[in-house]
C-alpha cells in the first residue's frame, strides 16, 4: 500500500459517533475528502457538513454521506465493538478500500478483521482522549489532547494523514510493536473505564476517594501484567502517572453509556483482561470486582425496560 502522491487521499468514517465525527472533521478540515457511511435510514436527512468543538480549533466543514462504502484509499472504522458486525455489512467491495484502520476499544476486533477482509488490509490503532457526538454532525473533543498511535504497517499510506492531523493539534506516532500499540491504550482504558463506571464518578473524584483510587490502581496493575505477559511493553508506574494526570472531569464512554442505558463495551475493553489472566495463570481480584460492579449496574435497568 502506498500512498498517492498526485492527489489527496479518500477517506470514509464507518460510525459517526464521537471517534468518526472527530477524524472526519479533522480530515476534511485538512483538505481531504471525507465520506460518512451511516445507517440506510438516515442517509437522507443526516447533516452534509461535520462541526467539531475541540480545543485543537472550532469549524464547520462539508463532507458526503452514503449508506455503503465507496472505493476509497482509508477507511476509518469508529463504531462501538458492540456495533461492530451489524455495522460491516456496510461494506460490500472490500476490494476497493486500500487500507482500513480499526479504532475500536479493545483487541479482539483485529483478529475478527483480518479473518474478514485480509491481514494486508488492516491498519491496526488507538486513539486517546474524550469525544462525543453532542447531535448528528456535530462532535465536542472534551480533553486537551488528541492522541492516535498506528501500526507502522500503515506508513506508507497514512503518513501524510498524520502529518496533517500533528499540524492540527494531534499527538500522532507510528509503533512498530502491536501487542504494545493494542494493550498500550487497553492497560490505560480498562481500569479507567471501569472504575469510572462502577462509581459513577469522573477520574479526579476516583483519585480523590482512597477506595475508588486503590481498586483502580490495582486493576492498572493486573492489566499491566496480563500485557506483558501477552508480550506488550508496559509499564504500570508509567500508567498510574499518565491517569494521576489525566483532566479531572474526564469521564468515560463505558460510563456514558451506561447512565444513558446502552450496552457498554464491556467485553471487548474487559474481556482480553480476563481471558489473557486465564491463559496465563494470573489473578485479576481487583478487575474482577469492577467489572462485577458494572454488570450489576447493567443488570439493574435493564431489569426495568
Amino acid at each position: 500500500m502506498t500512498a498517492t502522491d498526485s492527489k489527496p487521499l479518500h477517506h470514509a468514517i464507518l460510525g459517526a459517533g464521537g471517534v468518526g465525527g472527530m477524524i472526519g472533521a479533522c480530515l476534511a478540515h485538512s483538505g481531504a475528502a471525507v465520506t460518512l457511511v451511516v445507517r440506510r435510514e438516515t442517509v437522507a436527512q443526516y447533516p452534509r457538513t461535520l462541526r467539531l468543538d475541540s480545543p485543537l480549533g472550532k469549524f464547520e466543514v462539508h463532507v458526503a454521506v452514503t449508506a455503503e462504502v465507496p472505493p476509497i484509499d482509508v477507511l476509518w472504522i469508529t463504531v462501538k465493538a458492540t456495533q461492530l458486525n451489524q455495522a460491516l455489512a456496510a461494506i460490500t467491495k472490500p476490494g476497493s478500500i486500500k487500507g482500513m484502520v480499526p479504532l475500536l476499544n479493545g483487541i479482539d476486533h483485529v483478529a475478527l478483521l483480518r479473518s474478514k477482509y485480509g491481514a494486508e488490509r488492516i491498519i491496526p490503532a488507538t486513539i486517546a482522549g474524550e469525544f462525543e457526538r453532542v447531535s448528528p454532525g456535530h462532535v465536542a473533543h472534551r480533553t486537551p489532547f488528541a492522541l492516535l498511535n498506528v501500526s507502522s504497517a500503515g506508513r506508507n499510506l497514512l503518513g501524510g494523514t498524520l502529518d496533517d492531523l500533528q499540524k492540527m493539534g494531534f499527538g500522532c506516532r507510528f509503533i512498530d510493536d502491536e501487542a504494545t500499540l493494542l494493550w498500550g491504550k487497553l492497560v490505560f482504558l480498562a481500569p479507567f473505564a471501569l472504575a469510572t463506571t462502577a462509581a459513577d464518578k469522573p477520574v479526579g473524584e476516583i483519585l480523590a476517594n482512597p477506595e475508588w483510587r486503590s481498586q483502580g490502581e490495582a486493576c492498572v496493575r493486573e492489566t499491566c501484567a496480563v500485557a506483558i505477559a501477552e508480550g506488550a511493553k508496559v509499564d504500570a508506574d508509567k500508567v498510574l502517572a499518565g491517569v494521576a494526570g489525566m483532566p479531572g472531569s474526564m469521564r468515560s464512554s463505558m460510563q456514558k453509556d451506561v447512565e444513558q442505558h446502552r450496552p457498554p463495551e464491556l467485553d471487548a475493553i474487559a474481556g482480553p483482561i480476563l481471558r489473557g489472566a486465564q491463559r496465563h495463570g494470573i489473578d485479576v481480584p481487583a478487575t474482577k470486582r469492577l467489572v462485577a460492579a458494572v454488570e450489576r449496574k447493567v443488570s439493574a435497568w435493564a431489569q426495568t425496560v
